[in-house]
């Protein structure tokens, strides 16, 4: 499920959650689900989203939605906040929620979308709502097959089709749905639910290790906050260090040394240097390339230097994702920046 642009959680406190009308033990919830919103009052970010579903569902004219965009980012939340504004606490009944891990090949989308759809509601609502959580997952034929469904039984449901990628809808879909883009949250409205969080869950994070959280983050709630959890599990107080030990990403500073040795020093030397911390920290080559692109990109290089290495950067991750040797790519990344220190002199 696509966890939030956050606000006001479940609960204040430590205590017990609240969600349609069933108790839970708070503390055994992970915190994306612990502080999840609501109400579309409490989705803070994508106000202009949330403004246009109000006046849509207050008029009752409620289209088939799409949402997509970058995982973390509120799709899921804002959909079950729609549900519950419109069915109130008794939301479950009145929808039909399959997810990626559901089988949903052309015989779900035959039986059970259609048998959901082709029953009439009782209740004060004139229709249900079938949310389709990561529709880029399905098959050709099975969005063939949604796309009469959609079709015949919109006097019955709604559809809600969330997705990371909207390339991969087919247009017939795309065409008889509205479309909202939910981008990545901006940083602040990220530090504030993490000042929330970690105020109600009594967590010691260090200015720097906040920092190194949000920037781990790029704009995603639900990775923001499984860092945290994760972090105030293993650890009495966070900082940056912390933060990075726990995600298993390479700490800037180690970024900075290999990247320095690699433009200074002679290639055996570098190449030795890496390769050991590669190993003592336990580094990926992947890890590496990333870390070396954010460096770079505050580095003074000509502009011919900076082209070049940006692009064999590119080229290695390419070669890496298509399974080449860690050993000789890291070989051609020292010889990449040997070669723009020679294009810079």
């Amino acid at each position: 499920m696509d966890s939030a642009s956050f606000g006001v959680p479940i609960n204040k406190g430590k205590g017990k959650a609240v969600d349609g009308g069933l108790t839970v033990n708070g503390e055994s919830l992970p915190w994306v689900e612990k502080y999840r919103p609501v109400t579309l009052d409490d989705v803070k970010s994508h106000k202009d989203i949330t403004t246009t579903i109000e006046r849509f569902i207050e008029k009752n004219r409620l289209p088939h939605l799409l949402f997509y965009g970058p995982p973390g980012t509120g799709k899921t939340s804002t959909i079950l906040a729609v549900a519950r504004r419109i069915y109130g606490s008794e939301y479950r009944k009145q929808i039909l929620e399959l997810n990626a891990s559901d089988d949903r090949g052309i015989d779900v989308v035959r039986e059970q979308i259609k048998q959901f759809a082709e029953t009439r509601t009782l209740f004060a609502k004139s229709y249900k709502l079938i949310i389709l959580d990561e529709a880029d997952m399905m098959t050709q034929q099975a969005q063939a097959a949604l796309r009469r469904v959609i079709e015949q039984y919109t006097k019955n449901v709604r559809f809600c089709i969330i997705c990371n990628y909207v390339n991969k809808i087919a247009p017939a879909i795309q065409s008889r749905c509205t479309r909202f883009r939910f981008s990545p949250l901006p940083m602040a409205e990220v530090e504030k639910q993490i000042d929330h969080v970690v105020e109600a869950e009594d967590c010691k994070v260090t200015k720097d290790g906040k920092e190194a959280l949000l920037k781990l983050s790029k704009g995603d709630m639900r990775r923001a906050l499984n860092v945290l959890q994760a972090c105030h599990a293993a650890y009495d107080s966070i900082g940056e260090t912390e933060v990075y030990n726990c995600t298993g990403n390479p700490h800037p500073r180690d970024i900075e040394s290999i990247v320095n040795s690699m433009l200074s020093d002679e290639f055996t030397t570098s190449y030795q240097m890496i390769n050991q911390m590669k190993t003592e920290r336990g580094l990926a080559l992947q890890d590496l390339l990333s870390g070396a692109f954010e460096y770079v990109d505050t580095l003074e290089l000509k502009p011919q230097a900076r082209v070049y290495l940006l692009d064999y950067l590119a080229t290695i991750e390419y070669r890496l994702s298509t399974g080449a040797s860690e050993k000789i790519q890291l070989s051609a990344l020292l010889g990449a920046f040997k070669n723009a220190v020679e294009l810079t002199s």
